[in-house]
């Protein structure tokens, strides 16, 4: 199942807030990657990370992302959007 991760600070994300977390956070979101759970990651400004899931359930994911720093010391939380294909475009397709 794909979800898409949107991060939503908890706090506003200033230099101060996230230095004590940017250590950890960035070898366990690496090992998220390299354990196939996050499959393409970006950065938006004043939001934080979105990330792009390969997980099980929605229950899956939360528990993923629990694990990361920032989520575990309540600097931020994710959205939680599953998606998956585009559905419509099939009735584009003559009948077979």
């Amino acid at each position: 199942m794909k979800i898409i991760a949107i991060a939503k600070p908890l706090q506003p994300l200033t230099p101060e807030v996230l230095k004590p977390y940017m250590g950890t956070e960035v070898g366990a979101t690496l090992k998220l990657y390299l354990n196939g759970k996050v499959e393409q990651f970006w950065f938006a400004e004043q939001r934080g990370p979105i990330f792009l899931m390969n997980v099980d359930s929605p229950d899956d994911a939360k528990s993923v992302l629990a694990s990361l720093p920032l989520v575990a010391g309540s600097v931020m939380d994710y959205e939680l959007i599953p998606v998956g294909p585009l559905m419509p475009l099939g009735r584009l397709l003559p009948p077979e």
